[in-house]
């Protein structure tokens, strides 16, 4: 009976993927009528970028159920769409890769965006910043620009190739650009959009020179061929491909040296900095390291930069995490260090490639949660982002505190939620690494643990316990603060997600359910025989030391006072992280500067080489036609003359040389 209920499921699921373009289309169709349609789209615009996600999401339920009841020898599976790039050598065919790493990511981008576009229905209803027209005009081209955004990350995971990949990777940049610069009147979300873009294209190079290697030495970038001939390439080869891709995932994920972009994101509309930084653009960086897990897997030199990479973030994310009064800014931090997490992971190969994956989307349910919890606060605080001016919110909006609570205890790693569960897999896999590996990699996992409690300890505690500190103050338009719960359709969403904080990570880890899933895509998961620890003393310790970072940031900032003023003179460790840790001059020195060279040196080579050589042909032809109009007299007795000296002279040369026989 079973069999024959298999059988009969199996046209169904044949349909479901012949079929998967819908995926990318309907929120492509969706972006494009909200587009050209205008002025008239403003009454429904919002409905019709909500139910083109949400159509994408239930498709994805049933092609995901297509995949997930495949046998284990047919879980990937390629739909050619047309051919793309035919010049020559290069064969590029557009087409998706149906498997279960992209069906995930699918389920991901497509749920939680669909949460995000009805939370923005509520968040963005009154939105005039814009200023360009209308609020429903505005509200009209923010679905607009959410749908091309998702449209853009389903092309990128969905692509069965690096130039498909590469095709996305630029949509979703252009899609941000819109999103973090939508309040272009302000200059401080105009200047973060294109410092955002601008830092990207620094990472894109990387990528783009990483598919053109692939295609010199292999003459393909299709996934299948590639991954199938990648012991072909030569260990230099492979090391410089693996790199370049890692300067690709850097731009797109905010990692170090290139994450000054992501805190600056946050002038966007609290909805984008959930898109944007909980399960969307910024772990772009971590699908394409771990779909290009067969080059990285031959590359040892290339897994130990991406570890390195994933280490170094997490505590820089971690350290500035813990000076930021802006709460929209230390949950952007958090994301930073979240990603170095899944860097890390992705970075031990075999042995954490699922373990990525598995905390990526743990932290899409509870980060997506902490930043619409972050915008419901904005919401009822006149938009105010200083938690200085916060306190004891937890009686005015006791379902927004509700919700945030169950966020953060995940993200710290409450025992038996989400981030328990996948954040202390990886801290187990770190310490399983040989030698002082073990040991440097493993100590940074479980130091981030520790600072972790600690900045998001302190932001909790100066939002929701604590004296009313807003009291009496006035908003920037002279208004009262009126603390507020948020309405039915901002606050559902929060608390979808934050169930999925809850459970998330259980699911996931039981029986190994998402690890076994992963392993058609990512290879069977290696566990480490021997730790430099024992294994039952791990997560006893990252515990302990997440329960002392709470500890500590009661005694700092729970039972003393807090000032509504931000303090100017503070330790030279509070100075450095609230300037980035010099973030932004890293990013000045080996970006900015060398492109303002560049571009002058262009300058230069155009005005002195290219314009001084046409301006020197011109000035030579100026010279020699007033030479030679000096010849031109219009007398009769001056041409005689010269056809007698010419005369003469050919007359003379033809004695020099003697007269032909």
């Amino acid at each position: 009976m079973l069999q024959t209920a298999l059988q009969a499921a199996e046209p169904a699921a044949g349909a479901a993927q012949q079929n998967a373009w819908l995926l990318l289309a309907l929120p492509l169709f969706g972006a494009l009528v909200l587009l050209v349609a205008g002025r008239r789209a403003n009454g429904w615009g919002h409905l019709l970028g909500c139910a083109t996600v949400i159509g994408a999401f239930a498709y994805g339920l049933w092609l995901f159920s297509s995949v997930a009841g495949a046998p284990a020898g047919s879980a990937v599976r390629e739909l050619h769409l047309f051919s793309w790039i035919p010049v020559g050598a290069l064969q590029v065919d557009f087409g998706l890769r149906l498997d279960p790493l992209s069906m995930v990511f699918v389920l991901l981008i497509t749920g939680v965006g669909s949460l995000i576009h009805l939370y923005s229905i509520g968040y963005m209803e009154h939105d005039q910043q814009g200023r360009t027209g209308s609020a429903n005009t505005e509200r009209r081209r923010f679905f607009a620009y959410l749908n091309l955004f998702v449209a853009a990350m389903l092309i990128l995971v969905l692509g069965n190739g690096f130039v498909t990949l590469y095709l996305g990777w630029e949509g979703v940049g252009l899609a941000s650009y819109l999103l973090i610069g939508f309040w272009q009147h302000r200059p401080s979300a105009a200047a973060a959009a294109t410092k955002a873009f601008v830092m990207n294209r620094v990472g894109d190079v990387g990528l783009a020179l990483a598919i053109f290697l692939l295609f010199a030495n292999l003459g393909t970038t299709q996934y299948t061929e590639v991954f199938a001939r990648a012991g072909e390439l030569s260990p230099g080869v492979l090391l410089s491909i693996t790199l370049l891709l890692l300067l690709g995932a850097c731009g797109k994920s905010g990692q170090v040296p290139l994450q000054a972009w992501l805190p600056d994101a946050m002038e966007g509309p609290t909805p984008v900095s959930a898109l944007i930084h909980a399960a969307t653009m910024v772990t772009a960086g971590v699908y394409l390291i771990a779909r290009a897990n067969p080059l990285y897997s031959l590359s040892p030199g290339g897994q130990l930069a991406v570890t390195i990479v994933g280490a170094v973030t997490l505590l820089v994310g971690c350290i500035i995490g813990c000076a930021y009064d802006d709460i929209k800014k230390v949950l952007a931090y958090s994301t930073v260090s979240q990603i170095g997490y899944m860097m890390l992971a992705v970075g031990l190969g075999p042995a954490g490639y699922a373990l990525g994956i598995m905390h990526l989307l743990t932290h899409g349910f509870f980060k997506a949660g902490l930043f619409l919890g972050a915008g419901s606060v904005m919401h009822g605080m006149n938009d105010e982002v200083d938690m200085r001016k916060f306190g004891g919110l937890a009686r005015y909006m006791p379902i927004t505190f509700a919700t945030f609570g169950l966020g953060y205890l995940a993200l710290i790693g409450f025992p038996f939620l989400s981030g328990f569960y996948s954040k202390d897999a990886i801290i187990e896999a770190a310490f399983g690494l040989e030698g002082w590996r073990g040991w440097v990699f493993g100590g940074v996992a479980v130091l981030g643990a520790a600072l972790t409690a600690f900045y998001m300890t302190r932001l909790v505690l100066m939002t929701f316990f604590g004296e009313k500190r807003w009291q009496g103050l006035k908003t920037a338009s002279g208004e009262d603060f009126h603390p507020h719960e948020s309405p039915g359709i901002m606050t559902a969403p929060m608390i979808v997600l934050a169930v999925g904080s809850v459970g998330a990570g259980m699911f996931f880890a039981g029986g190994d359910r998402l690890v076994s899933f992963l392993s058609p895509s990512l290879g069977e998961l290696q566990e480490a025989e021997h730790t430099v620890l024992p294994h039952a003393v791990i997560p006893v310790l990252t515990v302990a030391l997440s329960a002392l970072g709470v500890l500590a940031a009661w005694l700092l900032v729970g039972r003393k006072r807090v000032p509504v003023q931000r303090p100017e003179r503070v330790s030279p460790v509070v100075a450095a992280a609230r300037a980035d840790l010099g973030g932004n001059r890293i990013n000045d020195l080996l970006a900015v500067k060398p492109a303002f060279g560049l571009t002058r040196g262009l300058v230069t080579v155009d005005r002195k080489g290219v314009d001084g050589t046409v301006t020197g042909i011109a000035s030579t032809l100026v010279v020699g036609s007033g030479w030679l109009r000096r010849w031109q007299t219009g007398f009769v007795r001056s041409y005689a003359l010269s056809m007698l000296f010419g005369g003469v002279i050919v007359i003379a040369a033809m004695m020099a040389v003697g007269f032909p026989s």
